[in-house]
């Protein structure tokens, strides 16, 4: 294919690079703890944590899992924050020749019970805050091995213990659970470092991490990312922001990792490429505390700083944020969502860089394209193909349309995961046979090289960069004994770009609003909420019966606040 995109690189950016650099991501974590073994990689709550430390402590980990008598590729969920236990886990489970299943720590329960059953995961490293959550689906899940941590473990003396205290008792936020073989993460670390760790056999193509999305439709799938898969994407990411960053193992660079850590942007662009950059990460465990995250940021000179659009709205919307020190600032990759040019724009008044906009998917490891590192303006774009992948704009047939037509966003290169886990339907409808992804977003390419977003195919909502698909929510909403039927559509929101909507026919004429919105609750975690509720006699249908979701989107609502 003509790939009219690589006469718009910057000077000097490869066209390629070599995803089979490595044989693992094992191999590439090795060296980075080796090669930066006395800089700082992890910080959080004023506790650092170096790369020796980091290798030490995730060595014993490693070695406490496979006590467990897990085989080789078992799957393990992580089930935690951006804490200082989760890079040590990561590496942890990677080491030990296992998977990882990342996992929304504000899962309810029914949604842990399927994505652990989905997975096959036979252990869980959980935060106790979330253990709760855990309890409730241990008999009926694979699970059979627990790991506990708690905020104040890691932090060392006093410190740790006031922490604790204040987390449990003050703020109450560890509900009370029961998980009777569970060990404790430090109980784990000590037991390993008795035990003898077996490096594993590991091979590129072998399975890393399950990373869960909705793919086209729901209920979520696992996207399979293999070693070589992740291992492109950080060379790939290392690769495009040299420009503003330079090589890996310069000056030491410090991230702000304020995404959490278990979805994919913050998972390649934070904790995986930054530790092959020898980066210093720092933890933010709670970003949606503004005035916290604020304070936070205070103590460091950072580089880098990755978010969504409504992050970086919230940030330059706080009085205290212009007065940091943003002289070490130099690339803020937005992703997850579209950037909204008053939000660009107001961020670079106030720090003096603009945000490069990228777009990729839990299925691409993520990056697929991202605006150059060295401009100076927003542009309104989701940028350039990155090295190695090609972007085609296909028809429904999959033929190629001409630049400036719009069509499919189909995406190939070595990011691209093999496929959805044990899906092989699921697959087949997203995988074209020359080996492109189908994204499901409709986008035009112009005769540079640039991809711009102009819609949607899928019915998928984007809610603050969390996806959302309507299917899985309106099969748990038709559940509630009130309803007759539902659908549900993603709607405007200067706040989080879309929201969920959902209409209701009523089967019980004394449903309420708060009804169902009490139901979702204990369904849903937070962000697949519906924001808006409306009650309807009847919805629009196809003369086959099946409901027109784009005619609820495109009809004006008078929408009923929830």
């Amino acid at each position: 294919m003509d790939k009219i995109w690589l006469q718009s690189y910057p000077p000097g950016m490869p066209a390629e690079i070599n995803p089979d650099r490595y044989a693992s991501l094992v191999q590439l974590l090795e060296e980075s703890f080796s090669k930066f073994a006395d800089r700082n990689a992890f910080v959080c709550m004023d506790k650092f944590l170096t790369y020796r430390e980091l290798d030490a402590n995730s060595q014993k980990l490693a070695a406490w899992l496979q006590s467990r008598g897990l085989t080789p590729g078992a799957r393990v969920a992580l089930m935690m924050p951006n804490v200082l236990q989760y890079p040590i886990a990561l590496a942890a489970v990677l080491r030990a020749g296992y998977v990882v299943v990342n996992v929304n720590p504000l899962y309810t329960a029914r949604e842990l019970e399927h994505q652990i059953t989905d997975s096959g995961a036979e252990a869980i490293i959980v935060l106790e805050n979330f253990a709760h959550t855990v309890q409730k689906v241990m008999g009926k899940t694979p699970l059979r091995h627990v790991v506990v941590a708690n905020m104040g473990e890691l932090l060392g003396g006093a410190k740790g213990m006031v922490v604790n205290f204040v987390v449990r008792h003050v703020k109450k936020m560890v509900p009370e659970f029961s998980l009777p073989n569970m060990v404790s993460f430090k109980d784990a670390l000590a037991q390993g470092a008795r035990m003898t760790f077996k490096p594993a056999t590991l091979k590129a193509g072998d399975v890393a991490f399950l990373q869960y999305t909705g793919g086209t439709t729901g209920p979520s799938k696992g996207a399979t990312l293999t070693h070589r898969n992740v291992i492109a994407n950080v060379l790939q990411s290392e690769a495009w922001s040299q420009p503003a960053l330079g090589e890996a193992g310069g000056a030491p660079l410090t991230i702000v990792c304020a995404l959490p850590l278990y979805h994919i942007f913050a998972l390649t662009a934070c904790a995986m490429w930054g530790m092959r950059m020898g980066a210093l990460n720092v933890l933010i465990v709670n970003p949606r505390d503004i005035p916290g995250f604020v304070k936070e940021l205070a103590k460091y000179r950072f580089n880098m700083l990755p978010a969504v659009n409504t992050l970086y709205n919230a940030l330059v919307n706080n009085p205290a944020f212009a007065h940091l020190d943003f002289s070490g600032l130099r690339m803020c990759n937005g992703g997850g969502m579209a950037v909204q040019k008053a939000v660009a724009d107001k961020w670079r008044d106030v720090t003096g860089v603009a945000i490069i906009e990228g777009y990729g998917l839990s299925e691409t490891s993520p990056v697929a394209t991202c605006n150059r590192a060295d401009v100076a303006e927003f542009s309104g774009t989701i940028g350039l193909p990155v090295p190695s992948t090609d972007i085609a704009i296909i028809d429904d047939a999959g033929n190629p349309v001409a630049p400036g037509e719009s069509g499919e966003i189909a995406i190939r290169g070595p990011q691209v995961m093999q496929g959805y886990w044990k899906q092989p339907a699921e697959t087949a409808k997203v995988m074209t046979a020359d080996g492109f992804f189908r994204s499901g977003d409709i986008g035009i390419m112009d005769e540079r090289g640039y991809v711009k977003i102009v819609d949607r195919k899928k019915d998928m909502i984007l809610v603050s960069g969390f996806n959302v698909y309507p299917n899985e929510l309106e099969g748990v909403i038709a559940g509630h004994p009130g309803v007759l039927e539902c659908a549900v559509v993603g709607v405007p929101d200067a706040h989080s770009g879309e929201a969920v909507k959902v209409f209701v026919v009523k089967k019980d004429p004394n449903l309420t609003t708060d009804d169902l919105l009490a139901y979702c609750k204990q369904e849903f975690t937070g962000y697949k909420r519906p924001k808006y509720i409306e009650f309807r006699d009847e919805l629009p249908k196809t003369n086959v019966g099946k409901i027109l979701r784009r005619a609820l989107r495109d009809e004006k609502q008078a929408d009923t606040v929830a």
